[in-house]
């Protein structure tokens, strides 16, 4: 009889083990890799409002393409209320990981809560969230925007260095309440604030678009026909203020000098034509990286929290140096 008890507990312990190595689908403790194939990804982008997001989104999708990963994607058309939306849909279908750029930084927390009560790790790409609990996801990807701001500040300083009359300046901000809107700001104006000849004499929104951006420049030239400076918060808007400048008879990068931020080709063309005077580069680049931070939380990984590129800056001559080889 205890032979026979003995047999049939460990016969229930090897079941107990066999169950525990195969109930979990390759992502949990057991450290088995799941097959690539299998691996379902739920990407809501922002939309498609500059060169350098149809960049952006080329990039993850032959990204994920080239690794063999299936990738959900949405267009959320720069509307929060869209993006939400696309990622309820995302839990509903239980995509192994939910990776976003947000439209703008509060109004998440309800949702990626969602997310994380469904037990779908969360990828922040390009734009943060501004949250108390950063356990909401897992990992944020992107640029450093604060500093992208205060790269422009440095360039401005450097160029009217020894000067003492008022600089005047225009800024055209990004989409309101979006992460680099607000960073690109902050960061510019802490390095302008030391020296009292700097001065923000208008500061819009153009959404981040070329049309904005002309429109905007249109009309603060206007009531600004003496301003100095534009300081735009991405190429798109910058271009559209060139247009602007030029409708009104002067020169930009001579009458008006412009200060950019993102590097895209038409961008960079612009710096290499003499248009603008100087970029602060933000790459578009981001698939391989977020391929790898899939892969890492897939197989039960924990990425790091903030993973930040590295981006340079950009004069004429520079420009026409990397322009033949410029990949977005």
């Amino acid at each position: 009889m205890k032979k026979l008890i003995t047999a049939i507990a460990a016969g229930a312990m090897i079941m107990a083990l066999a169950g525990c190595s195969s109930a979990d689908g390759g992502t949990g403790d057991t450290g088995a890799a799941k097959d690539p194939s299998d691996i379902v990804v739920g990407f809501a982008q922002v939309g498609a409002e500059s060169g350098w997001r149809t960049a952006n989104t080329k990039d993850i999708q032959d990204s994920f393409k080239t690794a063999g990963i299936e990738l959900k994607f949405s267009d959320a058309q720069q509307k929060q209320e869209n993006q939400i939306k696309a990622i309820r849909s995302y839990i509903t279908q239980g995509v192994d990981v939910i990776a976003f750029s947000p439209v703008v930084e509060t109004g998440w927390d309800a949702v990626l809560k969602e997310a994380k009560d469904a037990e779908i790790p969360v990828v922040l790409t390009d734009r943060a969230v501004d949250s108390k609990d950063d356990s909401l996801y897992v990992s944020f990807l992107g640029s450093d925007f604060i500093e992208e701001g205060k790269k422009a500040g440095d360039w401005l300083v450097s160029e009217y260095e020894g000067q003492t009359d008022p600089v005047k300046i225009i800024q055209l901000e990004g989409t309101t309440g979006a992460a680099p809107a607000i960073d690109r700001a902050e960061g510019f104006a802490d390095v302008i604030k030391a020296d009292s000849k700097f001065e923000i004499v208008a500061s819009q929104t153009g959404d981040f678009t070329r049309a904005g951006g002309k429109q905007v420049t249109e009309a603060l030239l206007k009531s600004n026909p003496d301003v100095d400076v534009i300081y735009a918060h991405n190429d798109d808007m910058g271009l559209g203020a060139i247009e602007a400048i030029e409708a009104a008879g002067l020169v930009p990068g001579t009458d008006i000098k412009i200060v950019t931020v993102d590097a895209v080709k038409d961008g960079m063309q612009a710096l290499a034509d003499g248009k603008i005077n100087f970029i602060v580069e933000c790459s578009p680049l981001l698939g391989k990286q977020l391929v790898d931070i899939v892969n890492q939380v897939v197989a039960g990984e924990t990425p790091e929290k903030r993973i930040i590129t590295e981006e340079t800056t950009f004069d004429q001559e520079q420009a026409i140096a990397a322009l033949p080889t410029r990949q977005y």
